[in-house]
């Protein structure tokens, strides 16, 4: 390679952010070879514990993994969970009593202020307090009585790609091991989604439907709720385009107005009672004449002018949301380039946002 064309590779638009999405199989690897036992560990000491209600603290993509973990907590282990409003704490200073309450915060960086504030005010309120982080050395591991590493390595473009797949890993394992299982089932990803990743040529492609899109619409039920709202979130921040996330039953309660034969809608339509559950909502778009994309397995596709097919054979409808939110990576870096902008870095955004 001459050191012209290798100068061009390093200044290509979005080439961190596509190195690090086709990493994803190897940290997937690494989380389930080198991360499982510690997160073992840490769940049988929580376990111990017997906590009787959940709260989840996150921003950001991080937020949406923490969402993960809210449905696999109700659903896997009938634990309620809520998703915490950390200015409650912060800027209002309450003081609620978290007695026998497991408090999971999940950060990339581990170093946001107010995580790190509202983590110490839970445990200094009693709770169980367990950071979720790709730094262990971070402050916030720091605070936290328990800490897990997702072990992605560093991340060096903005938009998280492989944090947020590892973060879902991650939780996964966590909530097997509160259940006293060793989550076996996920062993099959990291294969299945270096089998995704390599189809990058189809989702250029599709691509192009969204090269002119002013905005759009992306919708799911159940576990694939939190894929829609990742999905919108790196849409929104690679390519600028206005992403709305609704579940499936809010979008039918009103937002279903806007949406005409020129609004681009994508529905990630999981293998399971969630993608049953989507069913009468992919009829009503189909009825309003909607440019509609299904990310899924095959059935569902032939509702839509077009989709992405999943490997979803034998996977759980639990573990989907790690596949599903792959091609909808893939598809805002591309959309990204063709419109002209670099999503390895993103206007007036930065890789630790300090909130207070």
């Amino acid at each position: 390679m001459s050191a012209t064309h290798s100068a061009e590779e390093s200044e290509r638009p979005g080439r961190i952010m596509a190195g690090e999405m086709l990493e994803q199989p190897v940290v997937l690897r690494r989380v389930l070879d080198r991360g499982a036992p510690r997160i073992h560990e840490v769940a049988g000491l929580i376990a111990e514990r017997r906590p009787r209600f959940v709260l989840l603290t996150a921003r950001g993509s991080s937020d949406n993994a923490a969402l993960y973990a809210k449905y696999l907590l109700e659903i896997r282990l009938g634990l309620p969970c809520g998703l915490t409003s950390m200015s409650t704490t912060t800027a209002y200073g309450a003081r609620p009593d978290l007695r026998d309450v497991l408090v999971v915060v999940v950060s990339q960086s581990g170093g946001s202020p107010d995580l790190v504030a509202s983590t110490r005010a839970a445990r200094g309120a009693g709770a169980v307090t367990l950071a979720v982080t790709n730094n262990p050395d971070s402050p916030l591991a720091a605070v936290a009585e328990f800490h897990i590493d997702i072990l992605a390595g560093a991340e060096k473009a903005l938009p998280a790609t492989k944090t947020y797949t590892a973060s879902l890993l991650a939780l996964y394992l966590l909530v097997e091991g509160l259940r006293g299982e060793d989550g076996s089932a996920a062993g099959a990803l990291p294969e299945l989604a270096g089998r995704v990743l390599d189809r990058q040529d189809e989702v250029r492609r599709l691509a192009s439907r969204y090269r002119f899109a002013e905005r759009m619409v992306i919708t799911s039920r159940g576990y694939g709720y939190p894929t829609a709202k990742e999905a919108a979130l790196k849409l929104m921040e690679t390519s600028y385009i206005p992403a709305l996330s609704y579940s499936g039953a809010d979008l039918l309660h009103g937002p279903l107005a806007m949406v005409d034969n020129i609004s681009p809608v994508i529905a990630v339509v999981p293998d399971g009672r969630g993608g049953e559950a989507l069913q009468p909502v992919l009829d009503r778009l189909r009825g309003r004449g909607a440019d509609l994309v299904v990310v899924g397995p095959a059935a569902p596709v032939e509702a839509a002018s077009a989709g992405f097919v999943l490997p979803t054979a034998g996977v759980p409808e639990e573990l989907q949301p790690v596949l599903e939110i792959l091609p909808l990576q893939l598809l805002a870096h591309e959309v990204a380039i063709a419109r002209g902008q670099d999503p390895d870095a993103p206007r007036a955004l930065a890789k630790v946002t300090e909130t207070h």
